[in-house]
């Protein structure tokens, strides 16, 4: 499977209670594909999907799958602390139809780079689908090292890696030693760089609410070859970025960019709480300034 573009990994919407709202989910999807993202992913970070339960985040994938209805690739998240739980997600996203399936290191256990592998192994043998690996350190507690990618690359399943260490040297790593894993960009504000050192997709929360300036990034660079104009839309993006990235409220921002787009989102769910007032105020100020810029740069 080749992964292109900008996958969006799509926010879980819910009511005040803290139940999952599906119709403004599946509004969600509608919206995303509208707008020209290239895939979706249910069940990540961004899905929250650590906060349901395994019989919210099977159906939840059955309810996008359908939704999607063959428009988009979807891949499906099997991140999970029980190999078993991993499995089940697996086995489900095959059963239902989905493109591929997104398999991270499971947290807290801190597994050796052998056991990890053996576990990645594990959930691929359940659902023998194209897998993109998640490299997500600063969650899981353990990095995808090079003698974890050597043995999982024993099956040709293991195609694609979503990169969010934050280190630019896995970057050099995986781009010159790995040039049979696809690098799929996890850092946001690091697009840039990967896009110069060969990614060509983009798994990137902040799409959710501003699908037409991410794809205009990753159009400018993986497209176009245009970096001249690529570094300008980043620099514009970088606000942002910063927000995101190191403000310490990743889905809070995402989900009131969401509403502020227009589409429900709803609270995260415990432990995390809403924006206050404050960064409210900054996040919309700095959308602001991001979405005139891109729209004036894309005019030219």
């Amino acid at each position: 499977m080749k992964f292109e573009g900008i996958y969006t990994p799509v926010i879980t919407p819910h009511r005040e209670d803290g139940s999952i709202d599906r119709d403004a989910f599946a509004a969600m999807i509608e919206h995303l594909i509208g707008s020209g993202v290239h895939g979706l992913i249910n069940g990540g970070s961004t899905g929250e999907y650590y906060a349901q339960s395994m019989d919210e985040r099977v159906e939840m994938a059955s309810l996008a799958q359908q939704v999607i209805g063959g428009r988009v690739p979807l891949i499906v998240g099997t991140v999970a602390i029980r190999l078993e739980d991993s499995i089940r997600m697996a086995e489900h996203a095959a059963k239902i139809g989905a493109a591929a399936i997104l398999v991270g290191s499971p947290p807290y256990s801190v597994p050796t780079e052998r056991e990890n592998a053996l576990n990645a192994l594990a959930i691929d043998r359940a659902a023998a689908l194209p897998i993109m690996l998640y490299n997500y350190p600063g969650r899981m507690g353990i990095n995808m090292g090079e003698e974890f990618l050597d043995r999982v690359g024993r099956s040709r399943n293991f195609c694609a890696i979503k990169e969010s260490s934050g280190d630019i040297n896995r970057v050099h790593l995986l781009a010159r030693d790995y040039p049979h894993i696809q690098m799929s960009c996890g850092m946001d504000d690091q697009a840039l760089e990967f896009f110069a050192w060969g990614a060509r997709s983009w798994v990137c929360g902040g799409s959710n609410f501003l699908p037409a300036e991410h794809i205009a990034l990753w159009r400018a660079c993986a497209v176009e070859g245009n970096f001249d104009k690529g570094r300008r839309i980043m620099s514009a993006m970088m606000p942002l970025m910063r927000v995101l990235e190191q403000g310490g409220k990743f889905i809070q921002c995402i989900k009131h960019g969401c509403e502020m787009d227009g589409h429900h989102a709803g609270p995260p769910r415990p432990p995390l709480k809403p924006l206050n007032k404050d960064d409210k105020r900054q996040l919309e100020q700095v959308v602001r300034v991001l979405k005139r810029t891109v729209a004036e740069i894309e005019a030219e």
